[in-house]
């Protein structure tokens, strides 16, 4: 994250008077608390390998046969051995792309994309261009659900990439709040060989367990599972021994139901709003995830328009952290409506409408400064 953009957001974060639509994270209500409690004293508890031990780099067998159900119940053949469990996702796109890209090598993302992967990309040396790139190494891509925008690739999008013939990172974080509740097959499940699958429990569950996971193509295995224990040894044990001690006493598909529902209702609250109190402001509403992602046609300073809005005590994710070519203009941000309750999400909506005038009463003031600047002369006639 650009630093000046980090400033803001914890300087938002640490005022509780501060409506958040920043930062994509889950509803803390929705946190399966006292389930996960007992799922604790069941995973510190004999008999079987306590949580409390050391375990494999590639994790728990019960947990990795339990994510690779999942994925033959969405088209992917694969077993419990293909599975390597991570330190959130994270850590499964970091190892992907130790094996994949070189430094100077183009990798080739959606036009807006996580900024997480992006920084990821750019301190290992490689250079993020929006699709298409024809000389890329690889892509990183979200089918199921993107972010920010909370849109699945197209039929003709999914095709192009396949049609590539390059490796593929596909980061699979939202497939499960689809609102249609409709996971679409992932690309692991028609391109076996050449597709590195990313996922997490972080939206799902929550996001403090750190557990995520990747399934590499068979040939690529065992060298990732070198990387992964030169890393960490292993992936949190106690966390692994929690997760799976829930999720074999848990409805989790009912879970996933409720979820869906919960985060629908949010994205239609935010998405009133947003007509009500900025009409001129463009965004399709999402099919999933967390978050709306706004276009505007006015060039302008996303980080001047985060600090006017911080001001208002309201806060947003500025669009230039999503691109690749990391352009402020024209104006475009992330709305989150996943943390934040109905009511707030009105009243943040329509602080930020303050906040946009605001902003650009003063954005438009200084542009006339300088213009009046730029043709006066000296000494006058």
């Amino acid at each position: 994250m650009d630093p000046r953009i980090e400033r803001l957001q914890r300087q938002a974060a640490a005022d509780q008077e501060t409506i958040g639509l920043a930062g994509g994270l889950p509803a803390d209500e929705q946190f399966p608390r006292t389930p996960l409690a007992r799922a604790f004293l069941r995973a510190i508890s004999p008999p079987g390998v306590s949580g409390l031990q050391y375990g494999w780099p590639e994790g728990r067998e019960r947990l990795r046969a339990w994510i690779a159900e999942r994925l033959r119940l969405r088209g992917a053949h694969i077993s419990a051995d293909d599975v390597i469990i991570t330190s959130g996702a994270q850590q499964a796109i970091t190892l992907a792309t130790q094996v994949l890209v070189r430094p100077g090598q183009a990798l080739a993302v959606d036009a807006a994309t996580y900024p997480a992967a992006l920084a990821l990309f750019r301190a290992r040396g490689a250079a993020p261009v929006a699709r298409p790139a024809a000389n890329a190494a690889c892509h990183y891509v979200m089918p199921a659900i993107g972010n920010p925008d909370g849109h699945p690739l197209s039929p003709a999008e999914r095709n192009a990439v396949l049609a590539t013939r390059r490796p593929i990172i596909e980061d699979d974080a939202y497939a499960d709040l689809r609102f249609d509740g409709a996971a679409p097959p992932p690309l692991l499940a028609v391109a076996r060989g050449r597709v590195w699958h990313v996922g997490t429990f972080s939206k799902t569950l929550c996001p403090g367990l750190r557990v995520g996971w990747l399934v590499p193509p068979r040939q690529r295995l065992a060298r990732t599972l070198r990387l992964k224990h030169a890393q960490d040894l292993e992936a949190n044990h106690l966390a692994q021994s929690i997760l799976e001690a829930y999720l074999l006493n848990a409805d989790f598909d009912a879970r996933l139901g409720r979820l869906r529902t919960f985060y629908r209702r949010r994205a239609v609250r935010l998405a009133a709003a947003l007509r009500r109190h900025l009409p001129a402001w463009r965004f399709t509403f999402p099919a999933g995830g967390f978050s709306i992602w706004v276009m505007t046609d006015e060039d302008g300073d996303d980080i001047e328009f985060l600090k006017t809005a911080i001001l208002h005590r309201v806060s947003f994710d500025p669009g230039r952290q999503f691109r690749p070519d990391r352009v402020p203009h024209p104006l475009m941000l992330r709305l989150c409506f996943s943390a934040t309750s109905g009511p707030r999400l009105e009243e943040g909506v329509r602080r930020l409408a303050a906040a946009w005038d605001d902003y650009r009463r003063q954005r438009d003031a200084a542009a006339g400064s300088r213009a009046a600047s730029s043709t006066s002369t000296w000494p006058p006639p």
